[in-house]
Protein backbone atom coordinates (compact mmCIF):
# COMPACT_ATOMS: atom_id res chain seq x y z
CA UNK A 1 0.00 0.00 0.00
CA UNK A 2 1.66 3.57 -0.99
CA UNK A 3 0.24 6.84 -0.14
CA UNK A 4 -0.18 9.67 -1.61
CA UNK A 5 2.13 12.27 -0.05
CA UNK A 6 3.42 15.99 -1.07
CA UNK A 7 0.42 17.31 -1.41
CA UNK A 8 -0.97 20.65 0.63
CA UNK A 9 -0.90 20.63 4.31
CA UNK A 10 0.33 17.34 6.09
CA UNK A 11 -2.61 16.20 7.97
CA UNK A 12 -2.79 15.81 12.03
CA UNK A 13 -2.78 12.00 13.50
CA UNK A 14 -5.45 13.00 15.58
CA UNK A 15 -7.70 14.27 12.75
CA UNK A 16 -7.07 11.41 10.94
CA UNK A 17 -8.03 9.05 14.40
CA UNK A 18 -11.29 11.36 14.63
CA UNK A 19 -12.09 10.81 10.41
CA UNK A 20 -11.73 6.79 11.13
CA UNK A 21 -14.88 7.91 14.27
CA UNK A 22 -16.90 9.97 11.64
CA UNK A 23 -15.97 11.90 8.25
CA UNK A 24 -17.94 14.71 9.40
CA UNK A 25 -16.33 15.14 12.66
CA UNK A 26 -13.32 15.16 11.10
CA UNK A 27 -14.17 18.19 8.70
CA UNK A 28 -15.66 19.77 11.49
CA UNK A 29 -12.52 19.99 13.23
CA UNK A 30 -10.55 20.67 10.09
CA UNK A 31 -12.97 23.78 9.23
CA UNK A 32 -12.69 24.83 12.80
CA UNK A 33 -14.85 24.13 14.45
CA UNK A 34 -14.46 23.72 18.60
CA UNK A 35 -16.44 22.44 21.61
CA UNK A 36 -16.53 22.82 25.07
CA UNK A 37 -18.38 20.39 26.14
CA UNK A 38 -17.83 17.97 29.61
CA UNK A 39 -15.80 15.23 28.04
CA UNK A 40 -13.51 17.98 25.84
CA UNK A 41 -12.67 19.21 29.16
CA UNK A 42 -12.70 16.28 30.96
CA UNK A 43 -9.84 15.03 28.14
CA UNK A 44 -7.81 18.06 28.51
CA UNK A 45 -7.73 17.61 31.73
CA UNK A 46 -6.38 14.36 32.08
CA UNK A 47 -3.99 14.95 29.04
CA UNK A 48 -2.47 17.73 31.34
CA UNK A 49 0.51 15.92 32.89
CA UNK A 50 1.39 14.46 29.22
CA UNK A 51 1.63 17.73 27.85
CA UNK A 52 4.09 18.44 30.70
CA UNK A 53 7.52 18.12 29.16
CA UNK A 54 9.10 18.78 32.25
CA UNK A 55 8.10 15.35 33.41
CA UNK A 56 10.08 13.86 30.76
CA UNK A 57 12.89 11.65 32.16
CA UNK A 58 15.17 9.43 29.66
CA UNK A 59 12.88 6.15 29.51
CA UNK A 60 9.78 8.21 29.54
CA UNK A 61 9.50 10.62 27.25
CA UNK A 62 6.55 12.62 27.03
CA UNK A 63 5.06 14.61 24.37
CA UNK A 64 7.66 13.37 21.57
CA UNK A 65 6.63 15.84 17.97
CA UNK A 66 6.94 13.20 15.09
CA UNK A 67 5.58 13.30 11.30
CA UNK A 68 6.26 11.26 8.48
CA UNK A 69 7.37 13.16 4.83
CA UNK A 70 5.86 10.37 2.71
CA UNK A 71 2.12 10.07 4.56
CA UNK A 72 2.21 13.81 4.82
CA UNK A 73 1.26 13.28 8.18
CA UNK A 74 2.12 15.08 11.87
CA UNK A 75 1.17 14.66 15.61
CA UNK A 76 2.57 14.35 19.16
CA UNK A 77 2.90 11.75 21.07
CA UNK A 78 1.51 11.28 24.93
CA UNK A 79 4.39 9.09 26.09
CA UNK A 80 6.97 7.19 24.53
CA UNK A 81 8.99 4.41 26.55
CA UNK A 82 12.67 3.18 25.78
CA UNK A 83 14.40 0.67 27.37
CA UNK A 84 17.82 -0.66 27.77
CA UNK A 85 18.13 -1.15 24.63
CA UNK A 86 16.60 2.12 22.80
CA UNK A 87 13.67 0.07 21.70
CA UNK A 88 10.32 1.96 21.63
CA UNK A 89 6.84 1.29 23.48
CA UNK A 90 4.13 4.02 22.36
CA UNK A 91 2.07 5.08 24.99
CA UNK A 92 -1.40 6.75 24.16
CA UNK A 93 -3.59 8.59 27.01
CA UNK A 94 -7.29 8.46 27.01
CA UNK A 95 -9.69 10.20 28.92
CA UNK A 96 -13.22 8.08 29.08
CA UNK A 97 -15.62 9.66 31.07
CA UNK A 98 -19.04 8.01 29.20
CA UNK A 99 -17.63 4.50 28.96
CA UNK A 100 -18.08 2.15 31.04
CA UNK A 101 -14.91 -0.51 30.16
CA UNK A 102 -11.37 0.41 28.67
CA UNK A 103 -12.12 -0.81 25.38
CA UNK A 104 -9.49 0.23 22.61
CA UNK A 105 -11.57 1.28 19.78
CA UNK A 106 -10.42 1.37 15.96
CA UNK A 107 -9.60 5.07 15.73
CA UNK A 108 -7.34 4.53 19.17
CA UNK A 109 -5.06 1.94 16.78
CA UNK A 110 -5.62 3.81 13.84
CA UNK A 111 -3.64 6.87 16.05
CA UNK A 112 -1.20 4.43 17.79
CA UNK A 113 -0.57 2.82 14.10
CA UNK A 114 0.15 6.17 12.27
CA UNK A 115 2.63 7.19 15.88
CA UNK A 116 4.54 4.02 15.12
CA UNK A 117 4.99 4.58 11.49
CA UNK A 118 6.19 8.14 12.11
CA UNK A 119 8.41 6.75 15.02
CA UNK A 120 9.75 4.24 12.95
CA UNK A 121 10.80 7.04 10.16
CA UNK A 122 12.77 8.68 12.96
CA UNK A 123 14.78 5.29 13.25
CA UNK A 124 13.49 4.58 16.30
CA UNK A 125 12.47 0.95 16.88
CA UNK A 126 9.18 0.47 18.03
CA UNK A 127 8.38 -3.00 20.02
CA UNK A 128 5.04 -2.08 21.78
CA UNK A 129 2.06 -0.03 21.77
CA UNK A 130 -0.70 0.73 24.39
CA UNK A 131 -3.67 2.74 25.64
CA UNK A 132 -3.61 3.80 29.15
CA UNK A 133 -7.33 4.66 30.31
CA UNK A 134 -7.63 7.30 32.65
CA UNK A 135 -10.53 7.23 34.00
CA UNK A 136 -10.46 3.30 34.49
CA UNK A 137 -6.60 3.33 35.65
CA UNK A 138 -5.70 0.60 33.45
CA UNK A 139 -3.40 0.09 30.70
CA UNK A 140 -4.26 -1.73 27.77
CA UNK A 141 -1.80 -3.14 25.32
CA UNK A 142 -2.46 -2.70 21.83
CA UNK A 143 -0.98 -5.71 19.44
CA UNK A 144 -1.29 -4.29 15.54
CA UNK A 145 -0.87 -6.01 12.43
CA UNK A 146 0.39 -5.40 9.21
CA UNK A 147 -3.50 -4.83 7.90
CA UNK A 148 -3.41 -1.98 10.94
CA UNK A 149 -0.55 -0.63 8.77
CA UNK A 150 -2.34 -0.55 5.77
CA UNK A 151 -5.98 0.47 6.90
CA UNK A 152 -4.04 3.45 9.00
CA UNK A 153 -2.40 4.73 5.45
CA UNK A 154 -5.44 4.41 3.62
CA UNK A 155 -6.98 6.39 6.44
CA UNK A 156 -4.57 9.25 5.96
CA UNK A 157 -5.61 9.80 2.02
CA UNK A 158 -9.01 9.27 3.01
CA UNK A 159 -9.11 11.98 5.59
CA UNK A 160 -7.27 14.42 3.10
CA UNK A 161 -9.98 13.70 0.54
CA UNK A 162 -12.77 14.39 2.89
CA UNK A 163 -10.91 17.91 4.61
CA UNK A 164 -9.84 18.91 0.93
CA UNK A 165 -13.68 19.08 0.08
CA UNK A 166 -15.39 22.17 -0.23
CA UNK A 167 -18.45 20.67 1.13
CA UNK A 168 -19.22 19.37 4.51
CA UNK A 169 -19.86 15.03 4.48
CA UNK A 170 -23.35 14.39 5.43
CA UNK A 171 -24.02 13.48 9.00
CA UNK A 172 -24.76 9.84 10.13
CA UNK A 173 -28.15 8.34 9.96
CA UNK A 174 -29.23 6.99 13.74
CA UNK A 175 -26.06 6.14 14.21
CA UNK A 176 -24.67 4.99 18.08
CA UNK A 177 -21.42 6.79 17.72
CA UNK A 178 -23.37 10.42 17.85
CA UNK A 179 -24.89 10.23 21.38
CA UNK A 180 -21.31 10.01 23.14
CA UNK A 181 -20.15 12.69 19.88
CA UNK A 182 -18.35 16.02 21.93
CA UNK A 183 -19.29 17.26 18.34
CA UNK A 184 -22.75 16.51 18.11
CA UNK A 185 -23.56 20.01 19.77
CA UNK A 186 -22.17 21.61 16.25
CA UNK A 187 -23.24 18.60 14.01
CA UNK A 188 -26.64 18.61 14.80
CA UNK A 189 -26.98 14.99 13.09
CA UNK A 190 -30.50 14.10 14.40
CA UNK A 191 -32.03 18.20 13.72
CA UNK A 192 -31.34 18.35 9.80
CA UNK A 193 -34.20 16.93 8.95
CA UNK A 194 -36.27 19.19 11.04
CA UNK A 195 -38.60 16.63 12.88
CA UNK A 196 -38.77 15.75 16.45
CA UNK A 197 -35.40 14.67 17.89
CA UNK A 198 -36.10 10.92 19.67
CA UNK A 199 -32.42 10.12 20.62
CA UNK A 200 -31.02 10.18 23.80
CA UNK A 201 -28.18 12.39 23.42
CA UNK A 202 -25.39 12.04 26.64
CA UNK A 203 -23.06 15.09 26.18
CA UNK A 204 -23.12 17.17 28.85
CA UNK A 205 -23.63 21.08 28.27
CA UNK A 206 -20.24 23.26 29.47
CA UNK A 207 -20.89 24.33 32.93
CA UNK A 208 -20.38 28.55 31.91
CA UNK A 209 -22.32 31.56 31.78
CA UNK A 210 -21.73 34.83 29.96
CA UNK A 211 -20.55 37.55 32.73
CA UNK A 212 -22.39 40.63 32.15
CA UNK A 213 -20.35 44.08 34.37
CA UNK A 214 -22.92 47.20 34.57
CA UNK A 215 -21.39 48.88 37.56
CA UNK A 216 -20.18 52.02 36.57
CA UNK A 217 -16.46 52.81 37.52
CA UNK A 218 -16.09 48.79 37.85
CA UNK A 219 -12.35 47.39 36.46
CA UNK A 220 -12.05 43.90 35.50
CA UNK A 221 -8.32 42.29 35.38
CA UNK A 222 -6.83 39.15 34.82
CA UNK A 223 -4.90 37.15 38.01
CA UNK A 224 -4.52 33.57 38.51
CA UNK A 225 -6.78 32.32 36.11
CA UNK A 226 -9.67 34.40 37.59
CA UNK A 227 -11.58 37.56 36.71
CA UNK A 228 -11.24 40.15 39.45
CA UNK A 229 -13.98 42.58 39.82
CA UNK A 230 -12.94 46.19 41.05
CA UNK A 231 -14.57 48.95 41.88
CA UNK A 232 -13.19 52.33 43.09
CA UNK A 233 -9.85 50.45 44.00
CA UNK A 234 -11.55 47.65 46.55
CA UNK A 235 -12.18 44.33 45.36
CA UNK A 236 -15.79 43.13 45.10
CA UNK A 237 -15.83 39.92 43.34
CA UNK A 238 -13.78 37.35 41.67
CA UNK A 239 -15.12 35.00 38.54
CA UNK A 240 -12.58 31.58 37.66
CA UNK A 241 -12.11 32.26 33.83
CA UNK A 242 -13.21 28.56 33.38
CA UNK A 243 -16.38 29.08 34.39
CA UNK A 244 -17.27 32.29 31.70
CA UNK A 245 -18.33 31.47 27.89
CA UNK A 246 -18.58 35.39 27.09
CA UNK A 247 -18.38 39.19 28.96
CA UNK A 248 -20.77 41.74 28.12
CA UNK A 249 -19.66 45.27 29.21
CA UNK A 250 -22.24 48.02 29.80
CA UNK A 251 -21.66 51.59 29.82
CA UNK A 252 -18.52 52.76 31.59
CA UNK A 253 -16.80 49.65 32.43
CA UNK A 254 -13.24 49.06 31.92
CA UNK A 255 -11.75 45.71 31.21
CA UNK A 256 -7.92 45.17 31.28
CA UNK A 257 -5.22 44.40 28.11
CA UNK A 258 -4.35 41.13 29.87
CA UNK A 259 -8.25 40.18 30.27
CA UNK A 260 -8.85 41.11 26.43
CA UNK A 261 -6.25 39.08 25.55
CA UNK A 262 -6.62 36.28 27.29
CA UNK A 263 -10.40 36.28 26.28
CA UNK A 264 -9.56 36.48 22.91
CA UNK A 265 -6.87 34.06 22.96
CA UNK A 266 -9.72 31.72 24.50
CA UNK A 267 -12.22 32.19 21.80
CA UNK A 268 -14.31 34.27 24.54
CA UNK A 269 -16.48 36.94 22.57
CA UNK A 270 -16.78 40.23 24.44
CA UNK A 271 -19.48 42.63 23.89
CA UNK A 272 -19.49 46.59 24.59
CA UNK A 273 -22.96 48.12 25.07
CA UNK A 274 -24.01 51.64 26.24
CA UNK A 275 -25.42 52.09 29.61
CA UNK A 276 -28.95 52.49 27.19
CA UNK A 277 -28.53 48.73 25.52
CA UNK A 278 -27.05 49.93 22.46
CA UNK A 279 -24.56 47.51 21.15
CA UNK A 280 -21.38 49.31 20.15
CA UNK A 281 -18.72 47.02 19.12
CA UNK A 282 -17.64 43.55 19.88
CA UNK A 283 -14.30 41.61 19.55
CA UNK A 284 -13.59 37.58 18.98
CA UNK A 285 -10.75 35.28 18.18
CA UNK A 286 -9.48 35.59 14.64
CA UNK A 287 -9.65 32.00 14.58
CA UNK A 288 -13.19 31.44 13.04
CA UNK A 289 -14.64 27.75 11.62
CA UNK A 290 -16.68 27.88 8.38
CA UNK A 291 -14.31 29.66 6.48
CA UNK A 292 -15.33 28.80 3.12
CA UNK A 293 -19.18 28.13 4.10
CA UNK A 294 -18.84 32.18 5.22
CA UNK A 295 -18.00 33.03 1.57
CA UNK A 296 -21.00 31.16 0.25
CA UNK A 297 -22.97 33.49 3.06
CA UNK A 298 -22.10 36.35 1.46
CA UNK A 299 -22.61 35.54 -2.34
CA UNK A 300 -26.41 34.47 -0.86
CA UNK A 301 -26.66 37.52 0.73
CA UNK A 302 -25.94 39.17 -2.23
CA UNK A 303 -28.30 37.34 -4.61
CA UNK A 304 -30.90 37.15 -1.72
CA UNK A 305 -32.56 33.93 0.48
CA UNK A 306 -36.13 34.59 0.42
CA UNK A 307 -36.85 30.96 1.89
CA UNK A 308 -34.66 32.48 4.93
CA UNK A 309 -36.25 35.61 4.62
CA UNK A 310 -39.59 33.86 4.78
CA UNK A 311 -38.91 31.59 7.79
CA UNK A 312 -37.63 35.07 10.14
CA UNK A 313 -40.64 37.02 9.50
CA UNK A 314 -42.76 34.13 9.97
CA UNK A 315 -41.47 33.06 13.03
CA UNK A 316 -41.34 36.32 14.27
CA UNK A 317 -45.49 36.94 13.74
CA UNK A 318 -46.05 33.91 14.70
CA UNK A 319 -44.70 34.37 18.61
CA UNK A 320 -46.32 37.42 18.61
CA UNK A 321 -49.66 35.94 18.23
CA UNK A 322 -48.69 33.13 20.86
CA UNK A 323 -47.33 35.97 23.58
CA UNK A 324 -50.63 37.23 23.27
CA UNK A 325 -53.01 34.32 23.38
CA UNK A 326 -51.00 32.87 26.14
CA UNK A 327 -52.01 36.04 28.10
CA UNK A 328 -56.17 35.82 26.79
CA UNK A 329 -56.13 39.30 25.44
CA UNK A 330 -57.44 40.49 22.44
CA UNK A 331 -57.99 37.20 20.52
CA UNK A 332 -58.96 39.20 17.12
CA UNK A 333 -55.28 40.33 17.29
CA UNK A 334 -54.48 37.17 17.25
CA UNK A 335 -56.33 36.17 14.64
CA UNK A 336 -55.02 38.79 12.21
CA UNK A 337 -51.55 37.87 13.18
CA UNK A 338 -52.00 34.21 12.55
CA UNK A 339 -53.25 35.55 8.70
CA UNK A 340 -50.48 37.56 8.18
CA UNK A 341 -48.10 34.82 9.39
CA UNK A 342 -49.95 32.60 6.69
CA UNK A 343 -49.45 35.37 4.00
CA UNK A 344 -45.51 35.76 5.47
CA UNK A 345 -44.96 32.20 4.71
CA UNK A 346 -45.87 32.68 0.75
CA UNK A 347 -44.48 36.34 0.29
CA UNK A 348 -43.27 36.94 -3.01
CA UNK A 349 -40.70 39.52 -2.36
CA UNK A 350 -38.23 40.84 0.62
CA UNK A 351 -39.83 44.36 0.34
CA UNK A 352 -43.65 42.37 0.96
CA UNK A 353 -41.88 40.68 3.85
CA UNK A 354 -41.32 44.14 5.11
CA UNK A 355 -44.75 45.31 4.85
CA UNK A 356 -46.38 42.73 6.60
CA UNK A 357 -43.95 42.59 9.72
CA UNK A 358 -44.58 46.52 10.06
CA UNK A 359 -48.52 45.75 9.99
CA UNK A 360 -48.05 42.71 12.35
CA UNK A 361 -45.81 44.37 14.98
CA UNK A 362 -48.53 47.73 15.06
CA UNK A 363 -51.24 44.81 15.95
CA UNK A 364 -49.06 43.14 18.22
CA UNK A 365 -48.09 46.60 19.97
CA UNK A 366 -51.51 47.80 19.91
CA UNK A 367 -52.60 45.11 22.15
CA UNK A 368 -49.10 44.56 24.13
CA UNK A 369 -50.23 47.55 26.96
CA UNK A 370 -52.88 44.73 28.12
CA UNK A 371 -50.13 42.14 28.88
CA UNK A 372 -48.88 44.02 31.95
CA UNK A 373 -50.55 43.16 35.34
CA UNK A 374 -49.25 45.13 37.94
CA UNK A 375 -47.98 48.28 36.08
CA UNK A 376 -50.16 51.51 35.05
CA UNK A 377 -49.78 51.63 31.63
CA UNK A 378 -50.91 54.96 31.01
CA UNK A 379 -48.93 56.30 33.95
CA UNK A 380 -46.21 54.87 32.06
CA UNK A 381 -47.09 56.65 28.75
CA UNK A 382 -46.86 54.04 26.67
CA UNK A 383 -49.01 54.55 23.59
CA UNK A 384 -46.83 52.43 21.17
CA UNK A 385 -43.12 51.43 20.26
CA UNK A 386 -40.72 53.57 19.62
CA UNK A 387 -37.17 53.19 18.85
CA UNK A 388 -34.58 55.18 20.32
CA UNK A 389 -33.86 57.55 21.82
CA UNK A 390 -36.84 55.83 24.31
CA UNK A 391 -39.41 58.69 25.84
CA UNK A 392 -40.99 56.29 28.09
CA UNK A 393 -40.29 53.38 30.85
CA UNK A 394 -41.55 50.39 28.57
CA UNK A 395 -39.90 51.62 25.26
CA UNK A 396 -36.73 52.38 27.37
CA UNK A 397 -37.07 48.50 28.79
CA UNK A 398 -37.74 47.20 25.36
CA UNK A 399 -34.69 49.04 23.70
CA UNK A 400 -31.97 47.72 26.67
CA UNK A 401 -33.57 44.10 26.56
CA UNK A 402 -33.07 43.97 22.72
CA UNK A 403 -29.44 45.08 22.97
CA UNK A 404 -29.06 42.11 25.66
CA UNK A 405 -30.39 39.86 22.35
CA UNK A 406 -28.29 41.44 20.22
CA UNK A 407 -25.28 40.14 22.33
CA UNK A 408 -26.32 36.70 22.57
CA UNK A 409 -27.06 36.87 18.60
CA UNK A 410 -23.70 37.92 17.67
CA UNK A 411 -21.89 35.20 20.18
CA UNK A 412 -23.67 32.30 18.55
CA UNK A 413 -23.72 33.60 15.24
CA UNK A 414 -19.87 34.23 15.56
CA UNK A 415 -19.59 31.17 17.61
CA UNK A 416 -20.47 29.36 13.81
CA UNK A 417 -18.30 30.86 11.52
CA UNK A 418 -20.98 33.29 10.12
CA UNK A 419 -20.51 36.77 9.19
CA UNK A 420 -23.13 39.16 11.10
CA UNK A 421 -23.18 41.95 8.50
CA UNK A 422 -24.47 39.23 5.68
CA UNK A 423 -28.12 38.57 5.65
CA UNK A 424 -31.20 37.89 4.33
CA UNK A 425 -33.83 39.74 5.31
CA UNK A 426 -32.51 43.03 6.41
CA UNK A 427 -29.82 45.17 4.47
CA UNK A 428 -26.16 45.31 5.60
CA UNK A 429 -26.00 49.12 3.47
CA UNK A 430 -26.61 50.71 6.69
CA UNK A 431 -23.66 48.96 8.81
CA UNK A 432 -25.87 47.09 10.84
CA UNK A 433 -25.44 43.41 11.49
CA UNK A 434 -28.00 41.98 9.45
CA UNK A 435 -27.70 38.54 10.24
CA UNK A 436 -28.18 39.03 13.79
CA UNK A 437 -31.14 41.02 13.39
CA UNK A 438 -32.70 38.49 10.99
CA UNK A 439 -32.32 35.71 13.34
CA UNK A 440 -33.22 38.10 16.03
CA UNK A 441 -36.61 38.11 14.70
CA UNK A 442 -38.13 34.98 16.10
CA UNK A 443 -36.64 35.90 19.58
CA UNK A 444 -38.07 39.06 20.13
CA UNK A 445 -41.24 38.51 21.50
CA UNK A 446 -40.46 34.58 23.31
CA UNK A 447 -36.68 36.13 24.86
CA UNK A 448 -36.89 40.41 24.67
CA UNK A 449 -40.59 40.56 25.07
CA UNK A 450 -40.92 38.27 27.91
CA UNK A 451 -38.50 39.03 29.98
CA UNK A 452 -39.61 42.95 29.85
CA UNK A 453 -43.29 41.52 30.83
CA UNK A 454 -42.01 39.45 33.46
CA UNK A 455 -39.96 41.88 35.05
CA UNK A 456 -42.24 44.26 35.22
CA UNK A 457 -45.68 42.11 36.27
CA UNK A 458 -43.19 40.32 39.60
CA UNK A 459 -42.24 43.71 40.49
CA UNK A 460 -38.39 43.30 39.31
CA UNK A 461 -39.07 47.09 38.01
CA UNK A 462 -40.93 49.66 38.71
CA UNK A 463 -41.33 53.05 37.66
CA UNK A 464 -38.73 54.29 39.93
CA UNK A 465 -36.49 52.28 38.03
CA UNK A 466 -35.90 55.03 35.01
CA UNK A 467 -35.61 58.54 34.87
CA UNK A 468 -35.13 61.12 31.99
CA UNK A 469 -32.26 62.69 31.26
CA UNK A 470 -31.17 66.34 31.43
CA UNK A 471 -32.02 66.99 27.75
CA UNK A 472 -35.28 65.97 29.00
CA UNK A 473 -35.73 63.87 25.42
CA UNK A 474 -35.09 60.48 26.73
CA UNK A 475 -36.03 58.11 29.63
CA UNK A 476 -33.66 55.49 31.08
CA UNK A 477 -33.00 52.93 33.53
CA UNK A 478 -30.91 53.30 36.76
CA UNK A 479 -28.12 51.04 37.70
CA UNK A 480 -30.49 49.52 39.84
CA UNK A 481 -33.12 48.53 36.91
CA UNK A 482 -29.99 48.02 34.44
CA UNK A 483 -29.05 44.94 37.06
CA UNK A 484 -32.75 44.17 37.54
CA UNK A 485 -32.97 43.48 33.93
CA UNK A 486 -30.08 42.11 32.77
CA UNK A 487 -30.98 39.60 36.03
CA UNK A 488 -34.16 38.69 34.64
CA UNK A 489 -32.48 38.43 30.88
CA UNK A 490 -30.06 35.96 32.44
CA UNK A 491 -32.83 33.73 33.77
CA UNK A 492 -34.50 33.62 30.72
CA UNK A 493 -31.34 32.58 28.74
CA UNK A 494 -30.44 29.63 30.75
CA UNK A 495 -33.81 28.78 31.96
CA UNK A 496 -35.16 25.61 30.07
CA UNK A 497 -38.49 25.10 28.12
CA UNK A 498 -39.09 22.23 25.38
CA UNK A 499 -38.23 22.93 21.76
CA UNK A 500 -40.95 23.33 19.92
CA UNK A 501 -39.71 21.53 16.83
CA UNK A 502 -37.08 19.16 18.15
CA UNK A 503 -38.83 18.22 21.14
CA UNK A 504 -36.17 18.25 23.70
CA UNK A 505 -35.00 20.05 26.65
CA UNK A 506 -33.00 22.91 25.94
CA UNK A 507 -31.79 26.26 26.98
CA UNK A 508 -32.85 29.57 25.24
CA UNK A 509 -29.38 30.51 25.00
CA UNK A 510 -28.52 27.08 23.17
CA UNK A 511 -31.72 27.04 21.26
CA UNK A 512 -30.16 30.76 19.63
CA UNK A 513 -27.06 29.01 18.62
CA UNK A 514 -29.12 25.78 17.08
CA UNK A 515 -30.59 28.18 14.79
CA UNK A 516 -27.63 29.63 13.79
CA UNK A 517 -26.41 26.09 13.13
CA UNK A 518 -29.39 25.21 10.78
CA UNK A 519 -29.27 28.66 8.91
CA UNK A 520 -24.95 27.54 9.00
CA UNK A 521 -26.95 23.87 7.70
CA UNK A 522 -28.78 25.61 4.71
CA UNK A 523 -25.54 27.31 3.79
CA UNK A 524 -23.04 24.54 3.50
CA UNK A 525 -25.30 22.10 1.99
CA UNK A 526 -25.78 19.84 4.64
CA UNK A 527 -29.84 20.82 5.38
CA UNK A 528 -32.76 21.17 2.89
CA UNK A 529 -34.67 23.85 4.48
CA UNK A 530 -34.34 26.62 7.54
CA UNK A 531 -37.51 26.38 10.07
CA UNK A 532 -37.53 29.18 12.45
CA UNK A 533 -38.19 28.91 16.41
CA UNK A 534 -42.40 29.03 17.13
CA UNK A 535 -43.14 28.88 20.56
CA UNK A 536 -46.67 26.95 21.50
Amino acid sequence: MTADSGRGEPIPISLAAHHSFCPRRAWLEAVGERTDTHQVAVGQDEHAATDDVAGTRPQHVRGIEVGHDQLGIIGRCDTVEFDDAGAATVLEYKATPLRRRPEVTEPMRMQLALQVLALQQQSITVVGQAVFFTHHQQRVPVALTAADFDTAQELVNATRNTVEARTAPAPLEDDPRCARCSHISVCLPDERVLEPVHRRIVVADPDTQVLHLSTPGMLARLRSGRIILQHHGEKVGAVPLERVQAVVVHGNVDLSGGLIRELLWRSLPIAWCSSTGRVIGSAGSTSSPNADVRLHQHVASGHGRLDLAREFVSAKIANQATLLRRHGHDRAAVHQLRELQHHADHADSVPGLFGLEGDAAARYFRAFPALFTTLDVAEASFTTRTRRPATDPINAALNFAYGLLSTELLRAITACGLDPHAGFLHSATRNKPALALDLGEEFRAPVADSVVLGAFNNGELALTDFYTDPTGTAVRLTEHGRKSLISAHERRMTGHFTHPLFGYDVTWRRAIEIQARLVLGVLDGTQPRYRGTRIR
